[in-house]
């Protein structure tokens, strides 16, 4: 597993970084606007730390989009790694609910060193995702075939992958999906769908309706 060495970077360029990287991501256009929205800040904060940012070669504006640079991207990975990292502790070892250990590691992200990170990666076993499904940058991850849960037809089996990452800033989400057992792993049959995109699923014996933003969200497999 390759751990970066990066400069130390003020905590809210590594959240600015983070934002930008995991847009990406979920294959957003990265604008002011998405940002503002996914951090919960005024549009003309963000319009400032893009400046500052773009000032330390971290972004690149253009073409109406924002990019990481090399070094940006490479903090970004850094961040997103921890994060990812620290949600499987919290979750896995410490038993917290996916909302608790979102938010915690939230903090841990910015805190944790080169060396606790390589121990960490090793005590769990070089996990190459985060409990969500979102790949863990720098690990063994390998893509699977996916697609929406929104495009599994009625009657048809499906096995959750991944709940991206636009998801989790969702209120209440995170904690409707673990209670319904949508999460990676688990097996699940469409038993409806809706003319307004809910989609009525079949999980651990538990029916639950699943509204249209987050069916258009949710990758699965056959």
């Amino acid at each position: 597993v390759m751990v970066y060495e990066t400069p130390e970077y003020h905590p809210a360029f590594e959240e600015y970084c983070e934002a930008i990287f995991e847009l990406a991501e979920d294959d957003f256009n990265v604008i002011q606007a998405r940002i503002a929205d996914r951090l919960e800040v005024s549009r003309p904060a963000v319009s400032e730390m893009i400046r500052r940012l773009e000032s330390e070669g971290l972004v690149a504006t253009g073409k109406g989009a924002i990019s990481l640079t090399v070094d940006g991207m490479e903090l970004a990975t850094q961040v997103v790694r921890r994060h990812r990292i620290a949600e499987r502790f919290l979750t896995d070892v410490l038993g917290l609910n996916w909302t608790d250990a979102h938010h915690e590691a939230g903090k841990w992200e910015h805190v944790i060193s080169p060396v606790v990170e390589k121990a960490l990666i090793r005590f769990l076993g070089e996990p190459t995702t985060c409990p969500h499904g979102n790949p863990i940058p720098g690990s063994d991850y390998a893509e699977p075939d996916t697609r929406h849960l929104a495009d599994v037809s009625v009657g048809a089996g499906f096995t959750v992958n991944r709940i991206t990452e636009e998801l989790e800033f969702e209120p209440g989400l995170l904690e409707f999906l673990e209670e319904s057992a949508l999460m990676p792993g688990n097996r699940g049959v469409v038993t409806a769908a809706s003319p307004d995109g809910t989609v009525t699923v079949e999980v651990s014996g538990t029916r639950v309706g699943v509204g249209s933003f987050a069916a258009e969200r949710i990758l699965v497999t056959d």
